[in-house]
């Protein structure tokens, strides 16, 4: 059965009611802040932001007062004392945020063993068969949600869907503390009307080469056949062709070991020059150390990507002997490994900065669950 086939069949299947799984996506509420307000009193109803007020400190998160003025997790402290004069900066405390995040995990656990963990204030939960057997997975989010409140003093938003990539985006959906459900029966139109940055998978650059194709929504991403998606997007095609339909196969998959985090971006222009290729390498380094910061991630091998127009691919690493403590350092050793590439005869389409040997390696993974419908 081809990848068209494949998603047909679950289309069918959905519209006769045969819900394969039953999705939760837990996503807690400007985690890292809410706890410092949570613990500090004479924080609560003020903006604030957890991370370095230095001049190149970053935004690791921004409390829901702070968001009003435009200030966002990853962007530079200067440019967010800019937009908000009175914020207040706080240092991480990761320590407390670790312990804050295995008392929500372990709530989970009394409902499900199959949780896949995105980081400290994330997760995929599938209810489809869990332990306390509540037919309605809309009651176990509500009640996940209740005991994380009486029990951490924090509110949660839950999406519930019959698959992760609309679990996700009907957790968003409710922003902050909302519960919103998307049924089989909602899922293909729900999708129709989304902007395509909204999908997720869809960065910047990807949504820029949507864009010079005509493709601006769900809508316009369901009209384009299979071939088109692969011819222009490689094995992402089947991918957006199953999401535009409301059509998500991934499985949740429980203690899932994450060996690496990275990020890349594919440019509309050719890049030629050492200074443009590195202002890229400085936002793929913050993206990456967001992720660090907010999944408590730490690693030893720093891996620059680049490809050429003519698609000729090359990796260049450094591992260091002990974990990396910092965005400077990582930035450090990108810049060093750009630059002894230079001369470079071919324009580059794509960069990509990658952090590896991280501390979750030789942790033993845990089997897939399957669950009876």
């Amino acid at each position: 059965m081809d990848a068209a086939e494949s998603v047909e069949s679950a289309l069918d299947a959905a519209g006769r009611g045969e819900v394969v799984r039953k999705v939760i996506h837990i996503d807690m509420d400007a985690f890292y802040a809410s706890v410092e307000q949570r613990d500090n009193p004479e924080l609560r109803g003020k903006p604030l932001a957890v991370g370095g007020s230095r001049e190149r400190g970053v935004v690791a998160a921004a409390s829901y007062e702070a968001r009003r003025f435009g200030v966002r997790s990853a962007m530079p402290s200067v440019t967010a004392r800019r937009r908000c004069p009175q914020l207040i900066f706080v240092p991480p405390r990761f320590d407390v945020y670790r312990t804050v995040s295995r008392q929500i995990h372990a709530i989970f656990a009394e409902f499900t063993p199959v949780i896949e963990p995105l980081s400290l204030d994330e997760a995929y939960l599938d209810v489809t068969g869990n332990l306390k057997g509540i037919p309605s997975a809309t009651r176990v989010a509500e009640e996940i949600r209740a005991r994380i409140r009486a029990e951490t003093g924090l509110t949660a938003s839950a999406g519930v869907s019959y698959n992760k990539f609309l679990a996700k985006l009907a957790s968003d959906h409710r922003k902050p503390d909302g519960l919103f459900v998307i049924t089989p029966r909602e899922g293909a139109a729900f999708v129709e009307g989304l902007a395509i940055e909204k999908f997720h998978g869809v960065g910047p650059a990807t949504a820029a080469r949507m864009k010079a194709l005509g493709i601006h929504t769900g809508r316009d991403l369901r009209e384009r056949p299979l071939d088109f998606l692969q011819q222009h997007f490689g094995k992402s095609g089947p991918y957006f062709y199953g999401v535009a339909r409301g059509i998500d196969h991934r499985p949740v998959r429980p203690d899932r070991i994450r060996k690496s985090i990275g990020a890349e971006d594919t440019f509309s222009v050719d890049l030629v020059t050492f200074e443009a290729m590195r202002a890229e390498t400085r936002l793929l380094v913050d993206k990456v150390w967001r992720h660090c910061e907010k999944s408590g991630l730490r690693g030893r091998t720093v891996t620059l990507k680049l490809r050429y127009a003519d698609f000729e691919t090359i990796t260049r690493s450094r591992t260091l002997p002990s974990m990396i403590a910092g965005r400077d350092e990582v930035d450090r050793i990108v810049e060093a490994l750009l630059q002894a590439l230079f001369p470079i005869e071919k324009g580059v389409r794509l960069l990509g900065v990658t952090l590896s040997s991280l501390n979750t390696e030789g942790e033993a993974e845990s089997p897939q669950m399957r669950l009876a419908l």
